[in-house]
């Protein structure tokens, strides 16, 4: 039981600091349930369960303030569910070393993307053919260039379903780098695709037998008051160098699970 709040404890602290950059956390929950000893697809799943939670209450929190790009949300989506649905089916193909592998690897690739500069936003042109649209948030237009969105989805979906995390570290850089969109817009709207994301991602390891309500339960509680306080907080806090700190700590997460990985091969 003591084990259990020490680990409710720093769930929400991550529940709170990553929702507020659209990243969902589940990096970190992931690392979290590792270290303490749960098998590595128990985790995954776990940690699948507890990013839909979090990523829902924050989707209420951000829908109400209405700062989620619903057209875009809906465009990539499915697609985005789909694959990740994908990534927790072909999950018990890999071995638990081999899966930490892989998320230490996406840890690093998306502390690399976040600190990437924001470009100008690109108007849309009547030249740019086939894949390009028009969002309207408001009385704000962006141009979305979905030859890049759609690809970067799918493969944040597939791999992202396959190892337990979000995917938001690389849809969040995707939307404000890629696609022009604000840091809070693009926050939004992450949540919503890390709902989707999550629950498909979850599916996928659940039919496998990996959920134990035992500690999914609790945690989950856990991370939709976490979700809800890191979306107030986020409308009400400029992320910049929140995105620079959460880059390093995937970073330090990495290494932790690289560490973990040879630790357990060994």
């Amino acid at each position: 039981m003591e084990n259990l709040t020490i680990i409710a404890f720093l769930i929400f602290i991550v529940a709170v600091a990553m929702t507020m950059v659209g990243k969902g956390g589940g990096n970190f929950y992931v690392v979290i349930l590792a270290m303490a000893g749960i098998p590595m697809h128990e985790a995954a799943t776990t940690g699948q369960f507890m990013l839909f939670t979090a990523s829902v209450a924050a989707m209420l929190i951000f829908h109400k303030k209405k700062s989620i790009a619903w057209p875009l949300a809906f465009s990539v989506g499915g697609i985005t569910a789909l694959s990740a649905l994908a990534g927790g089916l072909l999950s018990h193909f890999f071995s638990g070393t081999t899966l930490k592998i892989v998320f230490a690897t996406m840890l690093v690739a998306s502390g690399i993307v976040m600190l990437l500069p924001k470009p100008k936003a690109k108007p849309l042109c009547d030249d740019d053919g086939f894949g390009f649209f028009q969002l309207k948030s408001g009385s704000e237009s962006y141009r979305i260039n979905l030859w890049i969105a759609l690809p970067v989805t799918i493969l944040t979906g597939l791999g992202s379903g396959m190892v337990g995390v979000s995917g938001g570290s690389f849809l969040v850089p995707l939307m404000v780098v890629a696609c022009g969109i604000p840091m809070q817009l693009a926050v939004g709207t992450s949540s919503s695709l890390i709902a989707a994301i999550s629950l498909m991602g979850f599916a996928g390891h659940a039919v496998h037998g990996d959920f134990n309500p035992h500690w999914a339960l609790p945690l989950a509680l856990v991370t939709i008051i976490g979700g809800m306080l890191g979306g107030r907080l986020a409308l009400k806090t400029k992320p910049t160098h929140l995105k620079q700190l959460f880059a390093y700590t995937n970073w330090i997460a990495a290494g932790f699970m690289i560490f973990n990985a040879l630790h357990h091969s060994a």
